[in-house]
């Protein structure tokens, strides 16, 4: 017999926010299904539970109408369609993301830019990481391979943030909204200013190829692909390379057998956004009457699925709250799974695990947390650092 979800009303954004592991923890143990009024959905944190939602588009729509994304980006964009409709405008961008332009275009780009950006930074000093290195090299990079390369670095991240706030803005809030417009506008401008060029140069950038398609998207979603892409393109190696060093850094033993060889990159990479995912949770829209663990799901609810808690289920990882680059390898669900897997993460895995941490090891081997209590993670749909003071030896 189905019952109805659990009630939690005691939980708090301000909790999801700042520690959202302890609240998932609990309701992993006692309401793995359970309704959460403070966001008005039906949060899944078991990690059979998200990947079956994911894996099942027809049943759980990413068309989440109460969702405040399309407000905030001014468009219905791929990320809340589902079948051949988005399975279109995500294959408009694909050859930007393919395994050969990565390799023969945008890791020898990176691969510059992050011998430049690393080098910048002063031996000897105390800097913050996320804001001097992860955030500017992150937003580099995504402009080059979006194709505007005349953005700046810190207009990249400001598009961004507001990109995220907007779609994280579950109050309504009209004053946020109104950034988010403002930013619209900007992003607009910059895409307008380089069709012209992109059509001549007939480049491999995710803005050319789809404007020079034999069969084109229209406008509207070519505008709207690239901010899907630049909302969750920056933050996603820029905090997973911060949290990456900062586990390296609390960890001595674990940097060692990285720097030795005996550990990957890519396999300490892998760790770092299983431990805190840089995407923490996705909405589905029900479909049809349903059930999970015997909760019934009503047709028209929206559950969330919480990868962070997946990633730290008990019945798949043994100690799942600690970074350890020596644990047995289980997948995890950082990037998402189903139809709206990440389509980026070939290039943030290669950007981050392959180019960004090898050259700033290289350089600054022996750096140091001078006090890894300053290093504080925030974020409920979106997590990292939000500083990562390091000292440079």
């Amino acid at each position: 017999m189905t019952h109805a979800a659990p009630i939690e009303a005691n939980i708090t954004i301000d909790q999801l926010i700042v520690d959202p592991y302890a609240v998932y923890k609990r309701l992993r143990a006692e309401a793995p299904v359970a309704r959460v009024p403070v966001v008005n959905r039906t949060l899944l944190t078991k990690a059979t539970d998200t990947k079956y939602v994911k894996d099942n588009p027809v049943l759980f729509s990413s068309d989440d109408p109460h969702t405040p994304m399309e407000r905030a980006f001014r468009a219905h964009t791929l990320m809340r369609k589902d079948g051949e409709e988005h399975m279109r405008e995500r294959m408009a961008m694909a050859p930007a993301f393919g395994a050969k332009v990565i390799r023969d275009v945008w890791a020898p780009l990176y691969q510059g830019f992050a011998e430049d950006y690393v080098g910048r930074l002063p031996r000897g000093e105390t800097v913050d990481l996320f804001s001097d290195l992860a955030g500017p090299f992150a937003a580099r990079c995504l402009a080059h391979l979006l194709g505007l390369p005349d953005a700046s670095d810190a207009d990249m991240q400001r598009w961004s943030q507001m990109l995220i706030d907007g779609s994280g803005n579950f109050a309504w809030n009209p004053d946020l909204f109104a950034e988010t417009d403002e930013a619209n506008d900007e992003m607009d401008a910059a895409i307008t200013a380089m069709l012209d060029r992109h059509r001549a140069e007939q480049g491999p950038s995710a803005l050319a190829v789809m404007i020079n398609s034999d069969d084109p998207i229209p406008m509207s979603q070519i505008i709207s692909n690239i901010k899907i892409a630049i909302g969750g393109g920056i933050n996603e190696p820029r905090d997973a390379a911060s949290t990456l060093v900062f586990g390296l850094l609390t960890n001595l033993d674990q940097r060692d057998a990285v720097l030795s060889g005996d550990i990957s990159w890519t396999e300490a990479f892998e760790e770092a956004v299983r431990w805190v995912a840089p995407i923490q949770a996705s909405s589905r829209l029900v479909t049809e009457d349903t059930e999970i663990r015997g909760v019934a799901i009503p047709k028209g609810d929206v559950v969330m699925t919480i990868q962070a808690s997946a990633n730290h289920d008990e019945d798949v990882y043994e100690n799942g709250h600690l970074f350890n680059v020596f644990r047995d390898k289980a997948p995890h669900q950082a990037f998402g799974n189903g139809p709206h897997f990440c389509q980026g993460t070939h290039v943030a895995r290669r950007m981050v695990s392959q180019i960004l941490m090898p050259v700033l090891f290289d350089r600054f081997a022996q750096m140091s947390l001078p006090d890894p209590g300053l290093v504080t993670f925030r974020g409920f749909g979106f997590r990292g650092p939000t500083t990562l003071p390091v000292t440079l030896v």
